[in-house]
């Protein structure tokens, strides 16, 4: 689902604020009024080619602000969200050195994509105040170093070490093939954000034993992917991984389909094959493509406890279902940095927060995400995790690992080839 940029402003409460106060820094009011506040800056790009999941990701945050301000707030203080539209780094740069000039504000939320995230929370690192990734993958986010940036979702590597888990412990029995003798190319685009997810694929391939397996990095506005297809068509694979945004991952389904690469599975890497937008391009194509990705909504209840409440209060603020997990991960990273700050007793100060951050634990299956909490050394949330999801008409799936899963994976022939 998408909605134009005016449609947005309306729907997301921004729009009371005007259009003309957008992309610079806005308020964005919440249910509670009065009292005492505690501003959080909130950056996403709500324009740009970024907007559609940067949309997404700013709408599961405002759904669990308004809760928790309808609820009393977070140690009886009413959050107020100090937003930005980031449409681009430059953008991130200028809006980011803005906020964090206001003695108000010692802490920041963010950003769907990790270019982003990475100017932003550079801004705030060097400012000496906090901010807290809610969606954004790239390694390098927390392996900077600054002890005041966090993240609460799940990294790159959690892509990768997934689907190396979900090949050797359920497609290799399936495909009838040692995992020393199946042959896995991942596609990539060559972005941070896919070059990331390739670095940790060949080392957690590695680690699976997976000998055969290579990359095929490709531009993402390429409008023409058919010599990436014959390239893995001349390896003959059993299994083709990929990372892709929405335009290029519809693009390299239909060159796989009309060159006739024949695969055993193939498994999206989140991006452009969560997309209702994805299934809808392909069809009945789509059928059977596995992707692993943040929790979408058909998950098991019992281990994403509040999903329903979140999936209720998104169909009923947009009049639809969510376009893809990043909504439902944002509510949840959102979720988690409010008990930490009730934890703390409504104190943002860096020092109060790092450690409320740094004691708290909870066990997976505790969140709508099904995530769990517990910082490591670099300050990455280790309890946060992504699941093998599978198309079945309009339907994206959980179907693997068991305890989140909604029903058995099925085994079937990629892109109808």
């Amino acid at each position: 689902m998408n909605v134009d940029r005016r449609q947005f402003l309306r729907l997301s409460g921004i729009g009371v604020i005007g259009i003309a106060a957008v992309p610079t820094l806005a308020a964005c009011g919440t249910a509670a009024a009065g009292g005492e506040k505690l501003k959080i800056g909130a950056f996403f790009p709500v324009s740009g080619p970024l907007a559609l999941l940067g949309e997404e990701s700013w709408r599961g945050v405002q759904i669990a602000t308004d809760l928790r301000n309808k609820a009393g707030g977070v140690a009886g203080k009413n959050i107020e969200l100090m937003f930005a539209d980031i449409p681009d780094v430059n953008a991130a740069t200028s809006e980011s050195r803005r906020l964090a000039s206001s003695p108000d504000v010692k802490l920041a939320i963010g950003s769907y994509s990790s270019a982003l995230s990475l100017a932003a929370s550079e801004v705030f690192a060097r400012g000496g105040r906090s901010f807290v990734e809610l969606g954004a993958v790239s390694e390098e986010i927390t392996a900077r170093g600054y002890e005041n940036v966090y993240r609460f979702n799940p990294s790159a590597g959690d892509f990768t070490k997934m689907q190396m888990r979900f090949i050797s412990e359920y497609l290799s029995k399936k495909l009838g093939k040692p995992v020393s003798e199946l042959r896995v190319i991942l596609a990539h685009e060559d972005s941070a954000y896919g070059q990331s997810v390739a670095e940790n694929a060949k080392k957690d391939a590695a680690a699976a034993g997976i000998a055969n397996f290579s990359t095929e990095p490709y531009n993402a506005k390429s409008t023409d992917l058919s010599s990436t297809v014959l390239r893995m068509k001349d390896k003959a694979p059993d299994i083709v991984m990929a990372v892709s945004y929405a335009a290029d991952a519809v693009l390299l389904g239909r060159q796989i389909r009309d060159n006739g690469l024949k695969l055993g599975a193939f498994i999206g890497t989140g991006g452009g094959h969560s997309l209702m937008s994805f299934r809808e391009a392909l069809g009945d194509a789509a059928d059977g493509i596995f992707d692993v990705d943040f929790t979408q909504i058909y998950v098991n209840e019992k281990f994403t406890p509040g999903i329903q409440d979140f999936t209720s209060q998104y169909k009923e603020r947009y009049n639809g279902l969510p376009a893809s997990g990043h909504a439902l991960a944002n509510f949840t990273g959102a979720n988690l940095l409010f008990d930490l700050l009730e934890k703390s007793g409504g104190k943002d100060a860096p020092a109060e927060f790092r450690k409320a951050a740094t004691s708290f634990k909870l066990d997976q299956g505790k969140t709508a995400a099904g995530w769990g909490f517990e910082l490591n050394d670099k300050n990455q949330n280790e309890r946060s995790d992504v699941y093998i999801m599978q198309w079945k008409g309009p339907r994206l799936e959980t179907v693997w690992p068991p305890e989140a899963a909604v029903r058995e994976p099925e085994i079937v022939t990629p892109f109808g080839v």
